[in-house]
């Protein structure tokens, strides 16, 4: 199945004029993994692969992915806000997934399932993952773009070729979502928290009866409330929560 390659040097001359510098590789085990041991780490760095032998998801899971099927990318913020606010970060870059895709497509709809899953409709799409570092924050992204049925790593996810999406230039796209997470982080970082008001206008969990599977095995039952400014996920019973896992109850 032949499928258009990532381009490194056509990547970076979209975004001529940022601080992102995008470095493409054919294989990695993580992309996650290869920026935390980069030596002399600098804001606005991407490394983005074709293949990762051994991806990461959150909470020590497995994110697999057909060589050349998904966008596969991590970056290095130094973001200009208290460490204590940082949190908020991998839920900020999930509106930027939200919105490039609807800059790409206006006809696709997808919403934000806490902390860090991109559905559409019920099936997962893309998911984020984010690390402290003593200095800034390393957000993993894995978007499923050309993956066929066969490909997808479980029945509940899809892929924006298997929604009809209008673009699937990896390229194109991975430059649309670093555009949108630069404007997102910019505002964020000037004191302003519209980011998380139009976070909750395309959150698919608030208001949902839910369960939150903590990771001290702790299972909590209650209806999504709100979403505080720093990414915590407020429920009926007075918790706050900010890691966890959510199952939306039906």
């Amino acid at each position: 199945m032949l499928r258009e390659a990532l381009n490194e040097s056509a990547i970076n001359a979209t975004l001529r004029g940022s601080y992102w510098r995008v470095s493409v590789f054919q294989s990695l085990t993580s992309t996650q993994s290869e920026l935390i041991g980069k030596e002399n780490l600098q804001h606005g760095e991407v490394f983005v692969t074709e293949f990762q032998s051994a991806g990461r998801g959150r909470i020590d899971r497995t994110f697999e992915a057909t060589e050349s099927s998904a966008l596969l990318f991590s970056l290095y913020l130094e973001p200009k806000r208290n460490k204590m606010e940082w949190s908020a970060i991998p839920l900020l870059a999930g509106l930027s997934l939200v919105n490039a895709l609807s800059n790409l497509d206006e006809k696709l709809e997808t919403n934000l399932k806490w902390p860090n899953d991109l559905l559409i409709g019920e099936r997962k799409v893309a998911g984020i993952l984010a690390e402290a570092r003593p200095d800034g924050v390393i957000v993993g992204i894995g978007l499923n773009v050309e993956m066929v049925k066969s490909e997808l790593p479980v029945p509940t996810a899809t892929s924006l070729k298997l929604e009809n999406f209008a673009e699937l230039n990896r390229n194109v796209i991975l430059s649309e979502i670093l555009t949108n997470l630069a404007l997102t982080i910019e505002l964020w970082e000037s004191g302003s928290n519209i980011g998380f008001e139009q976070y909750r206008q395309v959150s698919s969990t608030l208001g949902k009866e839910v369960e939150v599977h903590l990771p001290s095995g702790e299972i909590i039952s209650s209806r999504a409330t709100g979403i505080t400014d720093v990414g915590e996920l407020q429920l009926a019973n007075g918790a706050r929560v900010n890691v966890g896992d959510v199952i939306h109850l039906r």
